[in-house]
């Protein structure tokens, strides 16, 4: 698989990631046998870019990830994780002695001394803004324990606010097929700045996989149930906070666009790898099976105009006046 250079760190990740909120929490139950098999199955899929968060089952994700890396000594991984969502989300909370802290615990988490990349969690949107924040990450660089740092975002006026901040690595953005906006200016400006673009949810929570109808159940342990209307965080983090019905109805057009020997979440993924200034893409997976076919869209050649044209159109038709005020 193709790997691309993760922004002004100089780090390299592969065009698919994998992201692993769904081995610690919120996804339903996944054992830790299958977590560390979905693992094993990326990285032998050619991918090299774990993203991880010491919230993902208040650290069982960070753990899983340093039980695999551990036993796999042969294998080059970056693992990215974050912070800051283990406190009140007030902007006072991001200070330096809170991110030693943090940090201390994810390296016990992730088994090492120094972080590869480590992301400020969706933080309060003024926090964007602070020089001591930004100050605070770089003493976390100085003292040697992270390799470099970058954000993850709600909104697209919040990634080009840290596109700006000279040490920002990275920024990660929901951008689908479903959410688009990100593409107007957010990816010319980091592709500008030399900051690398991490691309979430990027099946808009599994709607782009097809395989949804309006009577699907999930879990009650789900986020797909519990945050549909952004009960417990930003709605934007379930279905890329496209109402369901109409993301259901808007899937089945887009999976008819899938060409023949393609899936519609090799689609989805192919079409996020094809954006200029994407640096790699983080779909999750709760199988190896899953690991292993969205591997497999990092490998797809280019999709054709007349594929890109109608993704283009079905956004414009169905999905864009649903997202682009808010996000």
């Amino acid at each position: 698989m193709d790997e691309r250079v993760f922004g002004r760190s100089g780090q390299q990740a592969s065009v698919v990631g994998l992201g692993t909120w769904q081995l610690g929490a919120d996804w339903g139950d996944v054992d830790d046998k299958e977590a560390l098999a979905v693992l094993e199955a990326a990285a032998e899929s050619g991918v090299t870019f774990f993203d991880t968060a010491d919230v993902y089952g208040d650290g069982r994700s960070e753990e899983t990830i340093a039980t695999f890396v551990q036993s796999r000594p042969d294998l080059h991984v970056l693992v990215a994780t974050k912070m800051g969502r283990r406190v009140d989300q007030v902007p006072e909370n991001y200070v330096l002695d809170n991110f030693r802290a943090w940090n201390d615990r994810s390296r016990r988490n992730l088994g090492v001394d120094r972080i590869d990349l480590v992301q400020l969690h969706c933080p309060p949107t003024p926090v964007y803004s602070s020089d001591e924040v930004f100050d605070a990450l770089d003493t976390l660089v100085e003292e040697e324990r992270i390799a470099a740092y970058g954000v993850s975002v709600e909104t697209c006026d919040e990634a080009l606010t840290a596109i700006a901040r000279p040490g920002v690595a990275s920024v990660q953005i929901i951008l689908n097929p479903f959410r688009m906006k990100p593409l107007q200016r957010v990816l010319p400006a980091a592709q500008e700045a030399g900051v690398g673009i991490i691309a979430r949810v990027p099946l808009a929570s599994g709607l782009l996989s097809g395989k949804y109808t309006k009577d699907t159940v999930f879990a009650e342990n789900d986020h797909r149930t519990f945050n549909r209307h952004g009960e417990a965080f930003d709605q934007g983090e379930t279905f890329s906070g496209v109402d369901y019905a109409t993301g259901v109805e808007a899937a089945a057009e887009f999976s008819a666009l899938a060409p023949e020997g393609v899936t519609p979440a090799q689609l989805a993924l192919a079409w996020i790898v094809q954006q200029p200034g994407v640096t790699t893409v983080i779909p999750g997976a709760r199988s190896p099976e899953q690991a292993r076919a969205n591997a497999a869209a990092g490998k797809l050649e280019a999709l054709p105009s007349e594929t890109l044209a109608a993704i283009s159109d079905l956004y414009e038709r169905r999905i864009k006046e649903q997202v682009e005020s808010r996000w």
